[in-house]
């Protein structure tokens, strides 16, 4: 069980960091750069520490946020990046420019969780219109009382990601209907450690951050239930309810990117992927995430061994999409 995984993040990210660029620099001690998501890294790192276990091929892994983690990748910097939302235009644009292609591969799923402080006796279920109200760009909402009127007038001190986030860029995408689009008056971190604290410290406290970070401090939080748009159930985040379809609008996939003209032929690297999609199963649910099903899998492995390049998403975000037919819209 890799249950300290997550609470080592940020001496993990220190000691990646110093790494970085070993891969190229230093030919006698080959390392394999990754960086990206903060979201997908316990996942990443696991993989990592069983491969090195396995092989002495040293892995590194950093959390420079999604778009971070692109920005080295499309400078040819890192030869695998961790992404939490699908690869957008103006990095597809960034990768092209300096002649990076890659191959994209969905390798879990995750449902992001709206948090509360323990202490939180009133809002165990929000709609995606109160969150919303809450969350959208201009609002004005400081107080619990006015996101409803039942709810007690308690100050509302908000906490999420840093704007590099793929996580911010899904949430936004899926609750305010455009990426990028939010109030920009809350406590941003890519470190969802920081989130996490933050909430924990504060009674009017509500965030936002992946499943697993909820399920590692589950007993400091409270994870609020989800009314989806014409819908009048709540649904609680968990591996059942992605699964089954029934946690939207906020069950979504998870992505490693390889580079393709090295990585992809590159022996160390080649390895370290079909270790990953072959172990992927196993090692995402120690680290409280959402494996993807056999089918799924065995097409992400085909996709994989085609080494087709692209993005299925085109560089557009887009929240409910299945990954058969993702892989499908990558073109030969």
């Amino acid at each position: 069980m890799k249950s300290n995984k997550i609470k080592s993040l940020g001496l993990a990210a220190l000691v990646a960091s110093t790494f970085t660029f070993s891969y190229s620099v230093n030919a006698e001690v080959k390392t394999i750069a990754i960086d990206g998501s903060s979201t997908v890294y316990p996942i990443t790192e696991a993989v990592a520490e069983d491969f090195q276990k396995k092989t002495g091929t040293k892995v590194t892994v950093g959390i420079s946020g999604t778009g971070g983690g692109f920005k080295k990748f499309c400078r040819g910097e890192t030869m695998i990046s961790d992404a939490s939302r699908p690869i957008l235009k103006k990095e597809i644009d960034m990768c092209a420019d300096n002649g990076i292609t890659y191959i994209e591969l969905p390798i879990a799923y995750d449902a992001l969780t709206v948090v509360t402080n323990k202490n939180n006796t009133w809002a165990k279920t929000l709609t995606v219109a109160e969150l919303n109200k809450i969350w959208a760009s201009g609002s004005s909402v400081k107080n619990w009382k006015d996101v409803n009127a039942s709810f007690p007038d308690q100050p509302m001190k908000l906490f999420g990601p840093g704007a590099d986030s793929g996580t911010f860029d899904y949430f936004t995408e899926a609750i305010n209907g455009k990426a990028k689009s939010s109030r920009s008056d809350y406590t941003a971190s890519e470190d969802d450690n920081v989130l996490v604290t933050g909430v924990t410290g504060d009674k009017g406290g509500l965030g936002y951050f992946g499943l697993a970070y909820y399920l590692e401090n589950k007993d400091k939080l409270n994870a609020v239930g989800i009314v989806a748009k014409d819908k009048t159930t709540a649904v609680l985040p968990s591996e059942s309810t992605v699964m089954d379809g029934t946690y939207q609008p906020l069950a979504r996939p998870l992505f490693i990117y390889v580079n393709a003209a090295k990585g992809a032929f590159d022996k160390d690297v080649k390895a370290f992927v079909e270790y990953y999609l072959a172990n992927a199963p196993k090692l995402v649910k120690e680290v409280k995430y959402v494996p993807l099903n056999s089918g799924e899998y065995a097409a992400v492995s085909k996709h994989w061994q085609s080494k087709k390049v692209g993005s299925g998403f085109g560089g557009v975000p887009e929240v409910g999409v299945k990954i058969e037919d993702l892989i499908k819209r990558i073109k030969d």
